[in-house]
């Protein structure tokens, strides 16, 4: 087989047979959209548990208006950001480099960990033994040496008595991982634990125990509980695809599949045209996937478009806020009045006063840094301040001193003086910071609406009723 013809065919290994019948429901800016990706968009957008569901009809509009913000990104050109085609690439060839390793792939992996895994374990086969264990170190001094050999002795004395293995090694082996379970190990084979202790496990027949040893770590009296050769390939396939699937050894495999695939284009194709090439043939023919990374793809794009059109632009207009909280200041009435000041405890009466004339001529927003660096700039603590804007109920103080009504008013330690300062606004916020999140959420609506209406003047959008009908309704 030709190089060329070996990759165009790894490249549609695993695909969808054929493509499915998909009619064009709509077409914004020139671009149309087919009846199976409004049908993944609304379904995903609808389902069960979501508490406003629409209707088809009601979600046109809706789609629409997000099918217009992304044709105002591609307009704009964000697709070429270098931040989005690498975001965007990361997350298609996670979708795609799995592909690569075809069923045939991973089960030629199961069998190599089988045979690999058959020839570690040989003719001695596996085998199951329990332990007491004495832990000690190498450098253990000579007296704690001879104390532990006289342990260990003790122990076996009292097996070779009758004593019940599993009960001792519950009570005195220092494995905490298999005292609970009467010293029981795991199967294991050769060339997995301390050769000291291999070499006396192995030699013992079931049902044998072995006299106390000492390996690098401790000593050890071994009881040999069972034996075992490895089990046919067919016994423990489910348990090594289940190693597989928890050990990423599929994506391992993928990897491989595509160096292969690099190589063998003899320098035509790198790993990023590859994976593109697979992904474009995936989607041709696999809908869900096409719609699938379609929505990552458009969804970067709505965001950084919308960031850059209502999000950052509305926080950062301080001039915009302003004018938009003096036009609907009525909006932002209090039912209850609010107290915009600091409530606060100092050391001595002095200080009452000198946080009064610290803050006095500041913006409120200074107020802060202008304290913190008055009173709080060395080890020394001589406030303890809090800041906000406050109705009853806020804050014990505030309720206290301010509102004039019975409230529990937290203490600290060597801070007996407690005072407010401050102003009580009665129907509402003086200036758009005192309710800046209200007043940001509310002109970012305002400036979406009108970027809405300018992009449903600026593109052409057609749907066809016909399709429209035929949603969630066709064979």
């Amino acid at each position: 087989m030709k190089t060329g013809t070996l990759i165009a065919a790894l490249l549609l290994a695993g695909s969808a047979a054929s493509a499915q019948n998909d009619p064009t429901v709509m077409t914004i800016n020139g671009v149309p959209v087919t009846r199976s990706e409004f049908e993944y968009s609304y379904n995903k957008n609808n389902a069960e548990g979501v508490i406003d569901k629409k209707t088809v009809e009601e979600y046109v509009d809706l789609f629409i208006n997000y099918k217009l913000k992304v044709a105002a990104a591609l307009d704009a050109r964000l697709d070429t950001l270098t931040s989005f085609r690498q975001e965007f690439a990361q997350y298609r060839d996670q979708q795609v480099l799995p592909t690569l390793a075809t069923d045939a792939d991973v089960e030629a992996e199961a069998r190599r960990i089988y045979d690999n895994t058959k020839r570690s374990v040989g003719d001695s086969g596996l085998i199951r033994p329990a332990h007491i264990f004495l832990q000690l170190g190498q450098k253990a001094p000579a007296a704690e040496q001879e104390r532990a050999r006289q342990r260990i002795d003790s122990i076996y004395t009292a097996l070779k008595g009758g004593a019940d293995f599993a009960d001792l090694a519950r009570r005195l082996s220092q494995d905490q991982g298999t005292a609970a379970n009467g010293g029981l190990l795991p199967w294991i084979g050769r060339h997995q634990t301390l050769k000291e202790f291999e070499d006396k496990a192995f030699a013992l027949k079931v049902g044998e125990m072995s006299e106390p040893f000492l390996s690098p770590v401790g000593y050890h009296i071994v009881l040999m509980k069972d034996r075992k050769q490895l089990e046919p390939y067919d016994s423990l396939r489910a348990s090594i695809m289940k190693f597989i699937e928890q050990r990423n050894l599929r994506e391992r495999i993928a990897e491989t599949r595509l160096d292969t695939l690099v190589r063998r284009s003899g320098g035509l194709l790198t790993k990023e045209q590859v994976l593109e090439r697979r992904a474009d043939s995936l989607m041709a023919q696999d809908s869900g996937l096409r719609n699938l990374i379609r929505e990552y793809h458009d969804g970067l794009l709505l965001y950084e478009i919308s960031n850059r059109a209502v999000w950052e632009k509305a926080a950062k207009d301080e001039a915009g806020l302003e004018a938009y909280f003096k036009k609907n200041k009525k909006k932002y009435a209090w039912r209850e009045p609010r107290f915009k000041g600091i409530a606060y405890f100092v050391k001595t009466k002095d200080d009452v006063k000198a946080v009064r004339d610290c803050v006095k001529k500041l913006k409120f927003s200074e107020w802060n840094e202008a304290l913190r660096s008055t009173f709080n700039n060395d080890s020394v603590l001589r406030i303890r301040v809090e800041k906000g804007i406050f109705k009853k109920g806020d804050n014990g103080l505030v309720d206290s001193l301010v509102f004039k009504s019975k409230a529990f008013v937290k203490s600290f330690d060597g801070y007996p003086i407690k005072a407010t300062y401050g102003k009580l606004l009665k129907k509402g916020p003086e200036e758009y910071t005192d309710v800046r999140g209200l007043v940001t959420a509310d002109y970012q609506d305002m400036l979406e609406k009108e970027w809405v209406a300018g992009l449903r003047k600026k593109y052409p959008v057609v749907v066809d009723e016909t399709v429209l009908k035929t949603v969630n309704n066709h064979k």
